[in-house]
């Protein structure tokens, strides 16, 4: 079996932010399919978290002589942050691929990639 984390980047925080209870509801429900999806396929979800706004963010970066700076905001400095994410186990990537494709009915966009394994060093 294979790890994987599914990354969600949101490019209009303002858009959820301003969404109703009932928009929010149907998100959730859409990610539940996908989780039900998912286990049909021999898959399951082993974490996620729907993340605060990147507004409520903290970067902490290497600044002159090592010395660490701390700063509001995220650490990209880009108007794409990430809003959320899964972690999944499965052991047939294209059975996650084609669970995940229900996912963009709710989300602009859905990044998946393997989780690399620390081994039993």
């Amino acid at each position: 079996m294979t790890d994987y984390m599914i990354l969600f980047p949101a490019d209009r925080e303002d858009e959820w932010d301003g969404a109703t209870q009932e928009e929010r509801q149907a998100v959730y429900e859409n990610d539940y399919e996908f989780g039900r999806l998912l286990e049909q396929r021999g898959g399951r979800m082993t974490g996620g978290a729907e993340l605060s706004s990147a507004k409520k963010a903290h970067a902490i970066r290497r600044g002159p002589n090592g010395t660490a700076l701390v700063t509001d905001g995220p650490y990209a400095e880009s108007a794409e942050q990430l809003s959320g994410f899964y972690v999944v186990t499965i052991e047939d990537e294209q059975a996650l691929l084609d669970a995940a494709q229900v996912l963009v009915r709710a989300h602009h966009a859905v990044e998946i990639r393997p989780i690399e394994s620390q081994g039993d060093d």
